[in-house]
């Protein structure tokens, strides 16, 4: 099984910069797009429907912002839109599924910005998420987190790790709450596979950052311990283009 995470800074540009030609050629088996910036009723019908896949949407109530969206090809046991919370709800952040060997979570995490009230409702966001993943944890369940997570864990994670030590994104508070996940029963799967490997999946679109490199690796599969020997790869699809952001492949 192939799932894939895919920050698109905006569904329609993305469509107009022939993302979807990559999807109809990759096929991966759930496809869970972030930052989709869209109501489906704003698309046409061949663009909110991939061929193949069912669709599930998560739009954000403010036009133009936020929003995650899931495609698949398999039955589903649940879908619940967001986490119950109106304070994360109302911004269209997230798509959970049960699967049949596991539950996904399809995230796009709030950006911390320079603002502390955003810094504060990013790492509130971590801290309930996680909660109720301790909660599902206990029941014996097996989870997925996929998506932007606005984070980058470590200094390998990014180019400029000194040059951004207060930059929100890289704050040791923010990049406190991946290392909680870590220490709740679950594993950083590509940098478990990958502990050395230098690779980003989000570039700045100024100063030519893509074309020499200079990014951070904000997109990741977290995945609970009993799912780690399930997994095949992780593939970073670095020189795909249609975002700032690159798509990730979990391989089941």
């Amino acid at each position: 099984m192939k799932i894939t995470t895919w920050n698109v800074n905006g569904i329609r540009a993305a469509i107009r910069k022939g993302a979807l030609d990559w999807v109809n050629s990759f096929k991966p088996d759930i496809l869970c797009l972030q930052e989709i910036k869209a109501r489906p009723d704003q698309l046409e019908p061949e663009q909110r429907e991939i061929s193949g896949y069912h669709s599930i949407w998560n739009s954000a109530q403010k036009p133009g912002y936020s929003g995650v969206a899931t495609f698949h090809n398999d039955s589903l046991n649940e879908i619940q839109l967001g986490i119950q919370d109106p304070r994360f709800d109302s911004e269209g952040r997230v798509i959970k599924t049960r699967h049949e060997d596991f539950t996904l979570f399809n995230i796009y995490f709030p950006n911390g910005q320079r603002d502390q009230g955003r810094l504060s409702y990013k790492l509130d966001f971590y801290k309930q998420l996680l909660e109720i993943c301790k909660q599902m944890h206990q029941r014996g369940e097996k989870i997925i987190i996929t998506g932007d997570f606005n984070t980058a864990h470590n200094e390998i994670d990014l180019a400029h790790p000194r040059e951004n030590q207060t930059t929100s994104g890289f704050l040791p508070e923010e990049r406190a709450w991946i290392s909680y996940y870590l220490e709740n029963g679950f594993t950083d799967i590509f940098r478990k596979l990958y502990p050395e490997k230098v690779q980003y999946t989000w570039w700045t679109y100024l100063f030519r950052a893509r074309d020499r490199n200079v990014g951070w690796r904000l997109d990741y599969f977290l995945i609970s311990d009993q799912l780690v020997s399930t997994v095949k790869d992780v593939i970073i699809h670095d020189e795909v283009l249609g975002s700032d952001h690159c798509p990730v492949t979990l391989i089941l």
